[in-house]
């Protein structure tokens, strides 16, 4: 494909949520309705990841994933930025709200299947204000992962026939990176 040609999209299909394009030749799915797609390493002051467990029709399993949410999907809130998005996904998912926020780096979701780009962002100083589990369309598990114990926590949730998110992954490289602070 000549990188430099420029992109000719065909609409291919759309649903309420999705379009499939092809763009010279390589198809891909486009999110509607958002602006991003946020996704928070919540570290507790216990030195715990918290982490969120859901199922998930299109790999037909439960997954352990980091909160995470669309940005701008909500009618009343179009123009939401995605550290507020962050923090009331988080809220949202697990109940917690973060006294410190920190933007960490935006990554591609997968970069041969979608355009979408998902922000990562740091969240400490939690504090408890609800019991989370999300919204009404949701059934969410939260987890409480000390981060020392994480590794093997994750293997034992994969032995159970658990997916996990690659992002969870992600999270303990970026809190390895700022020292655990």
């Amino acid at each position: 494909m000549n990188h430099e040609k420029e992109p000719t999209d065909t609409l291919v299909a759309q649903t309420k949520h999705l379009r499939l394009v092809d763009r010279n030749g390589w198809s891909f799915v486009e999110r509607i309705g958002s602006t991003g797609v946020v996704c928070i390493v919540a570290k507790t002051v216990e030195d715990r990841l918290v982490l969120v467990e859901q199922y998930r029709p299109p790999v037909r399993e439960r997954v352990i994933e980091l909160p995470a949410g669309l940005a701008g999907d909500l009618d009343d809130q179009a123009d939401e930025s995605l550290e507020q998005a962050a923090q009331r996904e988080l809220l949202e998912e697990t109940g917690y709200a973060a006294g410190r926020w920190t933007r960490l780096v935006t990554v591609a979701s997968s970069a041969g299947l979608t355009d979408e780009t998902v922000t990562m962002f740091l969240a400490e100083d939690l504090e408890r204000l609800s019991s989370g589990g999300g919204d009404a369309s949701e059934d969410i598990l939260i987890h409480e992962v000390p981060l020392a114990d994480a590794p093997a926590w994750l293997h034992n949730a994969t032995a159970s026939g658990k997916l996990v998110d690659s992002r969870v992954y992600a999270a303990l490289y970026f809190l390895n990176q700022h020292g655990g602070r």
